[in-house]
């Protein structure tokens, strides 16, 4: 699953270890259970969230009967919504950006117009809702958008691998060819496939779920002004921290082309499901929450978790812009001053300013703004949690993966940095 949305992860970027390098048997047996297991997270996660007791250990859990997985009205929704983010993919707004060089030696173009697409998109919203659109209705249509959006991955997933197969070696994602055809499907095979210049993986990347996701918070609000004259501020906060998460991920669009995401992984059910389910379904369970467990809100309250996002967003995006300069141009006067530490590689470390105070400090921010994300929800339900939980595990997975990489790539330069930095993510705790 997709760690991030939009950043590589640490001070160094490096290449995920093959697939091959793990027994067949684990890998087979990991591509077998995710696609199945993910799904049902997915729909019981929106489930339980809409349940009155909202409790994750429920049993039975609150299956949905069999006429609420569907409704023909989700199909379109989908399709018209893919369609609208195709058409402003191409629309002549913004710069191009050239990616990172390939192994054939060439770079692809990309098209930097996601807060554009944003932007129109909130546009067309606004719209829709004095026209008088029931936008409430989403949170009806939950599930079967859900299932909808599952089935698309599917689909999307098995056209992506048998396409793969006519693509040239060089085009290949390293860890997505191992030969093993569970773990390929689940992987993906090609790293950049495209039709025409539609860059398939980029497009889903930051488009139609991570733009959706702000649709659907919305849709929550919507309903909860149905059901009670106004929104909550509960509501309000957890709209406006995640619309403006959404917001700097595609106002700092060109930073994913340096991504793990774009530069490594093969495009296969893992980015797909990961882009167009698991992000606009599960990201927003705090607005689904919201709707049939109101809270209330003090001021002081309120201003006490505005602040803590307001932390977590400035450390996120400080380290993340001071890291990108740094990569772009180290003599650039923002960070030229900085203290770094030479490798054998010829590549340097970051050991001052974010990256000297500890060794993620993106993934601090990051942290401390999906806290936020939840606080207004109360302390009654363990469910507006799961993203901060879930988050925090994979975080800390994928730092220690990080570690060995580093420790691999730049050896003696690497132990340096961690004697000089000994705090992984949380100062003083880990």
């Amino acid at each position: 699953m997709r760690e991030q949305i939009r950043h590589s992860s640490s001070v160094c970027v490096s290449k995920h270890t093959s697939g091959a390098s793990f027994p067949a048997a684990v890998l087979e047996l990991s591509a077998i259970c995710i696609p199945i297991f993910l799904p049902l997270t997915v729909l019981f996660l929106i489930c339980v969230s809409r349940s009155p007791e909202a409790s994750v250990l429920q049993w039975p859990p609150p299956l949905p009967s069999q006429d609420q997985l569907w409704d023909p009205v989700a199909p379109m929704l989908l399709l018209a919504w893919i369609t609208l983010h195709t058409l402003l993919y191409f629309m002549p707004l913004g710069k191009v950006s050239e990616g990172l060089l390939l192994r054939d030696g060439t770079r692809l173009k990309y098209p930097i117009n996601g807060f554009h697409a944003l932007c129109i998109s909130g546009v067309l919203l606004m719209l829709l809702l004095g026209l008088g659109a029931p936008m409430g209705y989403l949170f009806e249509l939950l599930v079967p958008l859900a299932v909808c959006a599952i089935a698309v991955s599917f689909v999307f997933s098995v056209y992506l691998y048998i396409r793969s197969f006519w693509a040239p070696s060089h085009a290949l994602a390293l860890g997505g060819n191992t030969g093993n055809p569970l773990y390929d499907f689940f992987i993906g095979r090609e790293l950049n496939p495209r039709i025409g210049s539609f860059d398939l993986k980029y497009f889903c990347e930051l488009r139609p779920g991570l733009i959706g996701w702000v649709v659907i918070n919305f849709g929550m609000l919507m309903k909860e002004v149905e059901l009670r004259g106004s929104p909550s501020l509960a509501m309000i906060l957890v709209n406006s921290f995640q619309l403006l998460y959404v917001a700097d991920a595609l106002w700092n669009e060109e930073a994913v082309l340096s991504t793990m995401d774009i530069v490594h992984d093969g495009f296969g059910f893992m980015l797909v499901f990961g882009d167009l389910a698991w992000v606009p379904f599960t990201y927003g369970l705090q607005a689904a929450f919201l709707v049939v467990h109101p809270q209330a809100l003090t001021s002081l309250r309120a201003a006490a978790i505005i602040a803590l996002n307001g932390a977590g967003y400035y450390i996120f995006r400080k380290s993340n812009s001071q890291k990108n300069q740094f990569r772009r141009d180290p003599s650039h006067p923002t960070v030229a001053r900085l203290e770094t530490i030479a490798t054998a590689t010829g590549k340097r470390l970051l050991v001052s300013g974010w990256w000297g105070f500890v060794r993620h400090p993106n993934y601090l921010g990051d942290l401390l703004m999906a806290l936020a994300w939840s606080l207004p929800c109360g302390f009654s339900h363990l469910l507006p949690y799961f993203y901060v939980i879930y988050f925090t595990v994979l975080l800390i997975h994928r730092e220690d993966r990080d570690e060995r990489q580093c420790r691999a790539k730049y050896g003696l330069a690497w132990d340096t940095y961690c004697r000089r930095v000994p705090y992984r993510i949380f100062p003083y705790i880990y």
